[in-house]
């Protein structure tokens, strides 16, 4: 009897490990990027990959530096391994590689490339202004400051950097034929090759100072919102003869399999930008307007105020238009007279930092650490990210007046997905409802973290805030007519209409209510443990 028991819990933890991230998936049919989300649920969550950039609505960002690369230039007398891992060919590249431009180090992985077919060369997954181009390469990086690896760096939020490179087709290159003279040698799933290394800088374009810079995800499951993306403004050129070579040499397919499927058309469709901005290096060769983005300094301030300033100096044109840089319409004239007539009293704000001993006893009020509180996933009161709903009220220091985001966010304020979605998971498993059990874990994953991703993009510079993550950061705050007017009056100035990613049924809690330390993960594990799934030959993104 204890054997059949023992059994049936390997078996039930196994199918649990193969829904979640083991399951087959491809780019059409059955298994296509519409049923992603049915076992890898962030593929249907926020901040998603690949976008359409829009010119027309970029933000310049005077701040970005060039891309700096180090140790591109490799030796034929090295080797690299060339594979096809069922979905791309991917060729490894050495740890010696890395950016050195962005605040971390960020060391090469991998790289791969995107493509349509050989009757349709347009296989890009991002797209400029709705146009697709032939093909796309992605140069894969991690935080090797923080993580040891790529397989521990991808869940994780900051722990992946993307260089996007689009290909469109024109003269010969002949840099791409270092590995692609070797693509036969990998026809089919699972076959490797070696080849001689050589000049990896030579695949990009030769200016790496013009760029588009957003954040996002994985392009392909598990999708994780882990990606700091990079994409060149000016694609490089590949030959017909190679285009075509790319699209019709491999099968996603085994080779012992009797009907080899070809692999061709390998790319995700665009994504929502989800209030996101996307910046750029650049001005030149813009048409149309091209906003200066925010400072970081301008934005915690603004934050600040949200979280204990008086609401009815945002409340006004200027005041929402910081909020909401994109609105068109103007706010309600009885707007202007509550900035006069109902600021809040000494006495009400003497409410406002009134909270419950039990909060208290469980949530530091020191002003500079809570942000950095709601932002720690081991820290929650419950849910599997930051539960904004049971934030206590937020007490003001007058002695030093410093603002909540003197700092910005730290170094240890990062997320780990994988066990905010076992977390998450385990959580819905104690409860009950209608919906399906995926259905019940992409939504509550999506408006779970969809605030808490959106106000570190936000002063990070690459977000606008969304009305969701206004609406949860003043949900501290008493339940005042000031309070309630002022959240009218963003949903008007957005033409009352819900922006996509706002909680529109915040008032019903889809994670059960849990006591704290209580939800650990299904399938726990231990600090820098590999992730079994994920082997470095499997990364498409």
């Amino acid at each position: 009897m204890q054997s059949q028991s023992l059994l049936y819990l390997l078996l039930s933890v196994g199918t649990l490990f193969t829904r979640l991230h083991g399951a087959k998936w491809t780019y059409t049919g059955p298994h296509g990027e519409h049923h992603w989300s049915m076992h890898y649920p962030f593929c249907g969550g926020s901040f998603q990959s690949p976008i359409d950039i829009q010119t027309r609505q970029l933000s310049f960002d005077p701040s970005l530096r060039p891309i700096e690369l180090q140790n591109y230039n490799l030796s034929a007398n090295e080797q690299l391994t060339l594979g096809n891992n069922g979905h791309s060919v991917v060729l490894s590249l050495p740890r010696k590689m890395y950016i050195s431009s962005l605040p971390q180090r960020y060391t090469a992985a991998q790289l791969h490339l995107h493509w349509g077919s050989s009757h349709l060369p347009s296989g890009s997954e991002h797209t400029i202004n709705g146009h697709q181009f032939a093909a796309e390469m992605h140069l894969v990086h991690f935080n090797s400051d923080r993580y040891p690896n790529i397989s521990i760096a991808a869940d994780k939020s900051d722990g992946l950097a993307v260089l996007g490179v689009l290909i469109e087709i024109g003269e010969y290159n002949p840099v791409v034929d270092h590995f692609l003279k070797y693509i036969n040698g990998i026809k089919y799933r699972d076959q490797k090759v070696q080849v001689p290394a050589f000049n990896i800088r030579g695949l990009l374009p030769t200016r790496l100072d013009e760029y588009y810079r957003y954040d996002g995800s994985l392009t392909t499951p598990p999708c994780y919102p882990s990606v700091l993306w990079t994409v060149f403004k000016t694609p490089v050129t590949i030959s017909l003869k190679q285009f075509r070579t790319l699209a019709t040499a491999m099968y996603s397919s085994h080779q012992q399999e009797t009907v080899p499927v070809p692999m061709n058309s390998n790319f995700r469709k665009p994504h929502y930008t989800d209030n996101r901005l996307v910046l750029c290096s650049f001005k030149r060769g813009l048409q149309g307007v091209t906003q200066t983005v925010t400072s970081p300094l301008q934005r915690r301030h603004l934050i600040n105020q949200l979280l204990v300033g008086d609401l009815a100096d945002l409340a006004d044109q200027d005041g929402l238009r910081r909020l909401l840089p994109r609105i068109s319409t103007a706010p309600d004239q009885k707007w202007k007279n509550l900035k006069t007539q109902q600021r809040p009293t000494s006495r009400t704000m003497g409410q406002s930092r009134i909270g419950s001993k039990h909060q208290e006893n469980n949530w530091s009020q020191d002003q500079n650490t809570l942000l950095h509180q709601w932002l720690k996933p081991n820290t929650l009161p419950s849910g599997g990210a930051a539960d904004f709903r049971q934030v206590p009220s937020v007490k003001k220091n007058h002695q030093n007046k410093l603002p909540l985001w003197k700092s910005g966010l730290s170094q240890d304020d990062m997320l780990c997905y994988l066990c905010l979605e076992q977390k998450v998971s385990d959580q819905l498993n104690r409860g009950r409802s209608d919906l399906p059990a995926d259905t019940q874990l992409v939504q509550a994953l999506r408006d779970t973290l969809f605030p808490e991703l959106n106000l570190r993009s936000y002063l990070g510079c690459k977000s606008d805030l969304a009305l969701s993550t206004i609406r949860q950061l003043i949900r501290g705050r008493p339940d005042t007519d000031e309070v309630q007017e002022f959240d009218h009056a963003l949903v008007k100035a957005l033409g009352g209409v819900e922006e996509r990613g706002s909680a529109k049924k915040q008032q019903t809690n889809i994670l059960p209510k849990v006591s704290p330390g209580v939800g650990h993960a299904v399938l726990p594990r231990k600090p820098y443990q590999t992730i079994p799934w994920l082997q470095p030959m499997e990364w498409e993104d």
